[in-house]
């Protein structure tokens, strides 16, 4: 399952947006829209279609960390190999980034090491680089030498479930390989300060939004339109 959001005139780009592990709430299917509105066609991946009834969930009593732990890495890239193939055969996009966070974050960096994928682009908010985490996904740091994409690496200076330590280690593995790629820490905001916490940590949310606006339109610049 996905939600779809087409942009108001095709540009040839798209955009898979991958929640974290809480799954596809209001927050995303807004994201969703929001990069629809900039140009890129989006699909918001549900990784619990296999295990869960159909959104919308109510948060307060979906166990999602149950049915995170149900999900497996094959699943989960059969899920973008499809989606990216829908972005390409049925919206005609050529050029295809990933935005994740959290859980969503760490599949988002890893896809940029699939071949069969292809993408222009990978970004992750607070993606978990290093060491397992929930399911049997990959460690990010464990895929750089397979890296084909530029990435965009975001995270949050003050974040308790990722160490400044295991960002570095992210860095120093990317810049070893040789990989285009950004890695951005802001000092005080937390774990999910750009989906969960937007509010009270606006102006880090808001200079992170830059950041992506930047990474996509160097990645796309013959054919990206105005933000």
């Amino acid at each position: 399952r996905a939600f779809r959001a087409d942009a108001p005139k095709p540009t040839g780009l798209g955009m898979l947006v991958l929640p974290d592990y809480g799954g596809p709430g209001h927050f995303y299917t807004e994201l969703g829209l929001r990069c629809a509105e900039a140009g890129l066609d989006s699909l918001v991946i549900d990784y619990y279609g296999r295990s869960a009834a159909p959104p919308p969930r109510e948060p307060s009593t979906f166990e999602h960390l149950d049915h995170a732990h149900r999900t497996t890495w094959r699943d989960l890239r059969a899920d973008a190999l499809g989606a990216t193939a829908y972005l390409r055969r049925q919206q005609g996009a050529t050029t295809l980034f990933s935005v994740g966070f959290c859980f969503g974050g760490r599949e988002s960096f890893l896809l940029g090491a699939d071949d069969g994928l292809d993408m222009a682009g990978v970004i992750g908010f607070y993606g978990w680089p290093v060491g397992p985490f929930l399911n049997d996904m990959p460690a990010p740091v464990d895929a750089v030498d397979r890296l084909r994409a530029p990435v965009l690496a975001i995270f949050g200076g003050a974040d308790e479930n990722i160490p400044a330590s295991d960002v570095e280690t992210f860095r120093a593995a990317l810049a070893s390989a040789a990989i285009e790629s950004r890695v951005v820490t802001y000092d005080g905001a937390p774990h999910s300060f750009f989906d969960r916490t937007h509010e009270r940590h606006r102006e880090a949310a808001d200079e992170a939004w830059s950041e992506v606006r930047a990474f996509v339109e160097a990645q796309a610049r013959e054919v990206f339109p105005a933000w």
